[in-house]
């Protein structure tokens, strides 16, 4: 097959990208999908997250922990394993079973259980000596309404106590967070982050196609994306490419004003 090459796109950077992130969320795919995922888009993802508790239960872990990481793809663990092992009092069993199951990266969050901010930063401090950390800000409960007020500081000490990244909750749903109940981003919250620490610390987590191109055109391309469906990482590249009505203004100047069709 004959590569693409004809087009006048954004030029986007080949990993380890620092900007431009894609991370995708895993819900449990196993390694046949995962396979077909990474044949048409690995190229395209940076960092892949075992969501939830999934990598605790998941038989597979270790076949698709070695199709990733021959891909060049960096492993997450998802916070709420990490949050139920702190409660339980096991932070050193969890942290030292992921090392050796192969995960680089772990996700500190407290939208869970209950934890102090300075709790959260001593664990973000004690992750941060094996791994590189993702601290998520928010609550996975719906209807916190004044997030603005709190996260910019959150994610101030979040990134003093060692994380490499914030993340801006958003859930599975895109219904939380980021996002009003209808899925609606809520800007004054991601402006109040950006402000404090700068868009190329914050991974946004944002599933929704129309979430993503919002993104996109407030920031750029290189923006970074995160909870990316599996089967929606060939789609979130043609959004940052221009190659979408949604952000065709990109590879088409022209279009600057008009509305996506």
């Amino acid at each position: 097959m004959p590569v693409a090459d004809f087009l006048d796109l954004v030029a986007r950077p080949a990993r380890p990208r620092t900007a431009g992130i894609t991370h995708v969320l895993d819900p449990g795919v196993g390694p046949g999908a995962l396979t077909d995922v990474l044949a048409g888009a690995g190229h395209l993802i940076d960092i892949w997250k075992v969501g939830w508790g999934t990598a605790y239960v998941d038989a597979a872990l270790d076949a698709k922990v070695a199709q990733l990481s021959g891909a060049g793809i960096d492993l997450c663990l998802g916070g709420t394993m990490l949050e139920i092992a702190w409660a339980q009092g096991h932070t050193e069993k969890c942290l030292a079973w992921a090392k050796a199951a192969g995960f680089t990266r772990v996700e500190v969050s407290r939208g869970t259980v209950p934890m102090t901010l300075a709790e959260k930063r001593a664990l973000i401090t004690r992750a941060a000596r094996d791994f590189a950390v993702l601290a998520e800000v928010g609550s996975k409960a719906p209807g916190e309404m004044h997030p603005a007020r709190h996260w910019p500081v959150e994610c101030c000490s979040d990134l003093d106590a060692g994380a490499s990244l914030v993340v801006t909750e958003g859930r599975q749903s895109g219904t939380v967070g980021t996002f009003d109940e209808q899925g609606r981003v809520r800007p004054e919250v991601v402006e109040s982050v950006v402000a404090a620490v700068g868009v190329e610390r914050v991974v946004f987590e944002a599933p929704r196609s129309s979430q993503q191109a919002w993104f996109v055109r407030r920031f750029g391309p290189e923006v970074n994306l995160g909870n990316v469906v599996p089967g929606d990482v060939l789609s979130v590249e043609t959004l940052r490419l221009g190659l979408r009505s949604d952000t065709a203004v990109l590879s088409v100047p022209s279009l600057a004003g008009a509305e996506p069709a």
